[in-house]
C-alpha cells in the first residue's frame, strides 16, 4: 500500500506563531529602547534654559528701564529746582532795585518836606503886615492859621504809583497845622473819600485821622487828573465866610485844556471878603516824576498866586 505525501502548508498555524512572536519582539524592542528619549529630555533641558535666560533679560532690562526713568524723574526735578532758584535770584533783584529805588524816593521826600517845615515855621512867624498887603514871593512860606483843611487829592494812575509818599505829605500837612478843628479829603473830581462826611468836616481826632489815613493808603477812585472840579467843590460846600479854610491840592499833572479862564472862573468863586482875605487859601503841592509836566505846575502857580496860597513842587 502506498502512502502518500502530504502538501506543506507555508500558513500553518505553527508558522504565523513564529511570525507574531518574531513581530512582537521587534515592537517591544522599538517600546524599550532609549535613544529617543535621550535626545528628548537634552531639547527640553535646552529650551528651559534659554527661558530661563530670556526672563532673566526682561527682569535686566525692566529694572534698568525703572532706573532710568528714576535718573529722568530726579534731573527733571533738579531743572525744575535750577528754574525755581534762577527765577528766585530774579525776583530778589528785582525787589532789591524796587526798594532801593523806594529808598532814593523816601530820602527825597524827607529832603522835601524838611524845606517844606522849615519855610512853614517862617511862614508861622507873626509878620507886621495887613491882611491886604502882598505876600512876599522870596519867602515861599504856607501860612497855617487855617481851622479847617479840605485835601484836593488827584487820584489817577500816575499818582497812584507814588501813593505812599502821597499819604505821608497828607499827614505831614496835618501836623504842621498848630490847631485843626476839621478836614476833608476829595479827589479831583470833587468825590468825598468817606461818603458819610460829604458836605460835613471830619473832626479832627486821634482816631478819626487814623482811620482816615489807614482808607487813605487804599482809596481807588476815578480821576480825570484836573483838580478843577475838586477845587470848585471845596469852595461851594466848604468854605466860609465865618471860618478860615486851606486848601491842598495834591497832583503831578493837568488835563485841561486852558488855564486863564479855568484861573479867573476859581478866583471869583473864591471871592474877597470884607476883611481883605478870601473864602479860602488855595495852596498847590507838586509831585515831580517822569510821569509829569510842567501844566500842572503853570496852573496851580497863578492859581495859588491869586487866591493867597503858595505852590511847592517837591522832587520825584
Amino acid at each position: 500500500m502506498k502512502f502518500r505525501k502530504k502538501g506543506l502548508d507555508i500558513f500553518s498555524l505553527s508558522f504565523l506563531d513564529v511570525i507574531s512572536c518574531g513581530f512582537g519582539a521587534v515592537v517591544m524592542l522599538i517600546l524599550i529602547s532609549k535613544t529617543d528619549v535621550d535626545v528628548s529630555i537634552a531639547g527640553a533641558d535646552d529650551v528651559s534654559s534659554l527661558l530661563a535666560s530670556l526672563i532673566g533679560l526682561e527682569n535686566s532690562v525692566a529694572e534698568i528701564s525703572q532706573q532710568i526713568q528714576q535718573e529722568l524723574s530726579t534731573l527733571d526735578a533738579l531743572s525744575s529746582e535750577q528754574q525755581s532758584i534762577a527765577q528766585a535770584e530774579s525776583s530778589l533783584e528785582s525787589r532789591l532795585k524796587a526798594l532801593q529805588q523806594q529808598n532814593a524816593a523816601l530820602e527825597e521826600s524827607i529832603s522835601g518836606m524838611s524845606l517844606v517845615e522849615s519855610r512853614l515855621k517862617q511862614a508861622a512867624l507873626p509878620t507886621p503886615r495887613k491882611p491886604t498887603d502882598k505876600r512876599s514871593e522870596e519867602v515861599g512860606g504856607i501860612p497855617v492859621d487855617s481851622d479847617y483843611v479840605v485835601f484836593i487829592i488827584d487820584t489817577s494812575g500816575s499818582m497812584k504809583q507814588i501813593w505812599s509818599r502821597v499819604s505821608r505829605e497828607v499827614v505831614n500837612v496835618l501836623n504842621i497845622h498848630p490847631e485843626v478843628k476839621g478836614f476833608q479829603i476829595l479827589n479831583d473830581m470833587g468825590t468825598s473819600m468817606i461818603s458819610g462826611y460829604d458836605g460835613r468836616w471830619m473832626p479832627d481826632t486821634p482816631s478819626t485821622r487814623n482811620s482816615a489815613i489807614r482808607m487813605f493808603e487804599n482809596w481807588a477812585v476815578v480821576s480825570n487828573s484836573s483838580p478843577v472840579e475838586g477845587v470848585e467843590m471845596a469852595l461851594r460846600k466848604y468854605a466860609k465866610p465865618n471860618i478860615t479854610t486851606s486848601i491842598y491840592v495834591f497832583g503831578d499833572d493837568y488835563t485841561g485844556s486852558s488855564y486863564d479862564a479855568v484861573i479867573d472862573r476859581i478866583t471869583r468863586q473864591n471871592r474877597q471878603l470884607s476883611d481883605g482875605r478870601r473864602l479860602a487859601r488855595i495852596h498847590g503841592v507838586g509831585f515831580l516824576s517822569i510821569h509829569s509836566t510842567d501844566r500842572y505846575s503853570i496852573l496851580m502857580r497863578e492859581l495859588t498866586k491869586r487866591n493867597d496860597g503858595t505852590y511847592i513842587a517837591l522832587p520825584p
